[in-house]
């Protein structure tokens, strides 16, 4: 039977973006609904819905019998004969419902049900669509402001950006465009909860992707990104092309793609770092805009001292503790700031250290290993011999061969030490 609700409900499945198949289900559940009110059972009726054809039937099943005790499921033989003259007593019967005999009153509540449907059914398809693009950068516009929260709508679809998730320094209005990261989503007691995000360290790597090309391409990898949202970033890359640049490529000509991402998140400063293996080379790049001299890595408790000179100890430190507190967190370790003169007392009381143990006193170590042995915060030939063969390979540009020679001058040296 031609159904003129299918019809309706159709036009709702392309309004709605519901799949037919779905809406089918939705319609034939709310039809058993109204059976059940109506005849406290729907055991012996068959629903059929054809979303394409526009078709609804229902069938209830019947047994025939001389008397009828229960007309839910039971009919007598002469008013079966009527419709089908063959039939006799035992024998199955199928009568054909006709949907607008269920009454105004359920047809009003089945629809009530049908819209609750429906929109949980909304709900779902919203919950696995947002839930595949967390990480995602999107852009809405605001709809409404809270004392907490912006509400933005992306589309159709409201979504949530929470203080705890805003740049400190950023205020909106009604109507703004705001670009954020979806971070998550949840089925909460107050329904579905899209949560996005402005101050989440991933809209950074995001940002990076769409200025970067090599970073969406991935010749450049970001490793470790550390940030105080709207203030300041440290991002460390690495490039798997010896040919590419990673710092020059994320900073870009003239500047300009940092400055893009920069402008896109409040004028947040961004320091890019090249990444490095070694914890000692990438603390000492960690704390730049300060020039390092020396960093003793003690990896198992992760901390680890940066020694510098006088002059660049509030750079490393930075405003507020900032640019330490920032290389900490990019580099994982518990980074100590000190002077070098404090440095020179300390190893003196603690390690023995005197002018005749530091490297720069061994004779035939030449420039170029003393620098690669300093800036992996190597000072003195105790801490050399304490690394041994192994530590020793794990420095860039130090092999088997370097690593015995130079073994072999620091056991030189203490030998005439003690000539």
């Amino acid at each position: 039977m031609k159904s003129d609700i299918v019809e309706a409900f159709s036009q709702i499945a392309k309004e709605k973006n519901i799949e037919k198949e779905l809406l089918g289900e939705i319609l034939e559940s709310t039809i058993l609904s109204i059976i059940k009110k109506k005849y406290g059972s729907a055991d012996n009726f068959d629903i059929f819905v054809s979303m394409d054809k526009g078709e609804i039937e229902i069938y209830q099943n019947k047994v025939i019998v001389d008397e009828v005790t229960d007309e839910v499921t039971e009919i007598d033989l002469n008013s079966a004969r009527k419709m089908e003259p063959d039939l006799d007593v035992g024998d199955e019967f199928v009568e054909i419902i006709d949907p607008m005999s269920f009454g105004r009153r359920l047809i009003i509540a089945a629809k009530q049900n049908l819209n609750q449907k429906i929109k949980d059914a909304e709900k779902e398809i919203i919950y696995a669509e947002y839930r595949k693009r967390i990480g995602e950068i999107i852009i809405g516009d605001v709809r409404q402001i809270n004392r907490d929260e912006y509400y933005l709508n992306i589309d159709t679809t409201e979504v949530v950006l929470p203080r705890r998730e805003q740049i400190p320094t950023e205020r909106y209005r009604r109507g703004d465009h705001v670009r954020a990261i979806i971070k998550s989503v949840e089925k909460t007691n107050r329904g579905l909860e899209i949560i996005v995000s402005r101050a989440d360290s991933q809209i950074l790597v995001r940002l990076f992707e769409l200025e970067v090309p090599e970073i969406y391409d991935g010749i450049i990898e970001i490793k470790k990104v550390a940030r105080e949202p709207g203030d300041r970033a440290k991002i460390a890359v690495v490039s798997n092309d010896k040919r590419i640049d990673a710092l020059g490529a994320c900073v870009g000509m003239k500047g300009i793609r940092i400055q893009a991402i920069s402008k896109e998140l409040n004028n947040e400063k961004i320091d890019v770092i090249n990444w490095h293996s070694d914890p000692g080379i990438f603390i000492s790049r960690a704390l730049s805009p300060a020039k390092v001299n020396k960093v003793i890595v003690d990896q198992a408790k992760k901390k680890a001292i940066a020694v510098l000179s006088d002059d660049q100890i509030s750079l490393a430190i930075g405003k507020g503790g900032q640019n330490r507190r920032l290389a900490s967190k990019l580099t994982e370790y518990e980074i100590e700031i000190i002077k070098e003169s404090e440095y020179e007392s300390i190893m003196q009381a603690t390690l023995g250290e005197t002018e005749d143990s530091k490297l720069d006193q061994v004779d035939g170590l030449t420039p170029k290993l003393l620098d690669t042995l300093q800036e992996a915060g190597y000072s003195n030939i105790y801490q050399v011999k304490d690394a041994g063969m192994a530590g020793l390979l794990e420095l860039p540009g130090i092999g088997e061969k370097t690593a015995k020679k130079l073994l072999n001058l620091i056991e030189k040296n203490e030998e005439e030490e003690e000539e």
